[in-house]
């Protein structure tokens, strides 16, 4: 199979140019001043044939920014000047505030010696807590895109839409602030609480199209409570035509730890007021039970059903070369593309700029990486812009430190008609001893404007990623 090097610069335009090399290609990707190099290793009959011409960028364009009447349109009464509001700007300044976080890093190891002796204010049993109601915790922030025409563009992608990565920064952040108004005591200047994103369960997007010239409202509250764990639910809307519509549904679980992130501790218990309330409530015991059955369930632990082991038994026998009688042999089908050929990996140096609170990197961060990954991954194997459908079950296993190699690779693992579903795993390497330690896992559904490759696993490993690939897509249909 011939393979050679690639690289393609996005940034006024798209373009394809060959080498001799017969290992990696290299996506290359520039999005204004911000450089990122990703490898990309696929084979050269993958490629559509739009990949191997000069295309620019306005092919891809999803529409010019809107101008004139339309930007006035994009502008939300409330958020006129002299309303105050809460705005998404000065979230993690409120977050800093509520813990005592310093906003020197040279500061940040007086702060947390600091924060250790607030762990006598923690309570010993959740009876010990005040019982806090759902609204005691609702939140609303603001996005002004319309309204305030400099903060655009930190959030505009080159084809002029919203870059979602930001988005998932910003959901992040509200999901503390949320859980930490949920558990304020008035009588403390700071909370002992270290509350921290334990896994993101589902994102479920109700519009494709994310204006960059109108504003934007986030609101969310805590739907349910463990003793030690919260989750919080958040809806973004955006501002167009006079009316606000849908954007988003977000869930989020957060876990509250001691001041020094060391151990578990206790949260207020949630009552729910009305019938619309107790069906939150009760959907959250249920999103509980869920997980617990996915874990059990997981392809790590146990096998798969008959009905999956059925699937790989008959993606195998189309796979074999009827030509010769060999379980050895194996041919790629038409319109298809090996597993181990739907890769993209990339590298960050985890800098101090990306901290969060508590002095280690921002899951928010986190989570933008590995979407811009996933998406530059699902772009290039449908070879076509894709839209996002969902996210689900990101799952937060270890803290990232700062300093640490972070590493990322992102895998096509199941493909349906104009679908795509991209597993993102992130680790982080010491450099010194060489230890890879896994941090995150994430999901991405994606779809693409035409029906896509079929993707075609190899090995036992690849069949595993195809069935938990399976899994996840055929879950967030069912939610859709």
């Amino acid at each position: 199979m011939v393979t050679r090097h690639i690289c393609a610069e996005v940034h006024n335009k798209f373009s394809v140019v060959g080498g001799n090399s017969p290992s990696f290609r290299f996506l290359h990707i520039s999005v204004g001043k911000l450089y990122s190099v990703i490898c990309l290793c696929v084979s050269e009959d993958m490629l559509p044939s739009r990949f191997q011409v000069v295309r620019t960028a306005s092919s891809l364009m999803a529409r010019p920014l809107c101008l004139g009447s339309r930007v006035l349109q994009g502008k939300a009464p409330d958020m006129a000047e002299g309303n105050s509001h809460l705005l998404v700007t000065n979230v993690r300044n409120r977050l800093r505030e509520t813990v005592g976080a310093s906003t020197n890093w040279g500061d940040h190891q007086q702060a947390m010696a600091e924060r250790a002796s607030l762990s006598s204010q923690l309570a010993r049993s959740q009876d010990e807590l005040p019982v806090r109601r759902m609204k005691d915790s609702y939140i609303e922030v603001h996005l002004p895109l319309g309204t305030q025409p400099d903060l655009r563009e930190k959030y505009l992608t080159y084809h002029n839409s919203v870059r979602f990565g930001r988005i998932l920064e910003d959901l992040d952040s509200l999901a503390v602030l949320i859980c930490y108004s949920h558990t304020k005591n008035d009588a403390l200047p700071r909370s002992p609480l270290s509350i921290v994103t334990a896994l993101v369960d589902k994102i479920d997007m109700r519009k494709h199209i994310i204006y960059p010239d109108c504003d934007i409202k986030f609101t969310g509250h805590v739907t349910w409570v463990g003793k030690t764990s919260i989750e919080a639910k958040m809806f973004m809307s955006q501002f167009y035509d006079g009316a606000y519509s849908p954007v988003l549904d977000a869930t989020f679980v957060m876990v509250a730890r001691d001041p020094e992130n060391k151990r578990a501790a206790y949260v207020n218990p949630l009552k729910s007021e009305g019938l619309e309330e107790e069906k939150l409530l009760q959907e959250g015991e249920a999103n509980k039970k869920r997980r617990v059955e996915l874990s059990t369930a997981s392809l790590l632990k146990v096998a798969p059903t008959a009905e999956e082991r059925m699937v790989i038994h008959s993606l195998f026998l189309n796979t074999l070369d009827s030509k010769t009688v060999s379980f050895r042999s194996r041919v790629l089908p038409p319109n298809s593309v090996w597993m181990e050929d739907a890769k993209m990996k990339g590298l960050e140096i985890c800098h101090p700029q990306e901290r969060n609170i508590f002095n280690r990197i921002f899951g928010g961060f986190l989570m933008r990486k590995a979407y811009e990954l996933g998406w530059a991954n699902a772009c290039g194997y449908g070879g076509c812009r894709p839209n996002l459908v969902a996210v689900d079950d990101i799952l937060f296993q270890k803290p990232v430190e700062i300093g640490s190699l972070l590493l990322l690779s992102s895998q096509v693992c199941y493909t349906q008609d104009k679908y795509i579903q991209v597993r993102v795993h992130t680790e982080v390497l010491d450099p010194l001893t060489g230890q890879h330690n896994t941090t995150n896992i994430f999901h991405f559904t994606f779809s693409s404007p035409e029906d896509v490759p079929a993707i075609m696993p190899r090995s036992y490993g690849e069949s595993m990623l195809y069935l938990d690939g399976k899994r996840h897509f055929d879950m967030t249909m069912s939610s859709q």
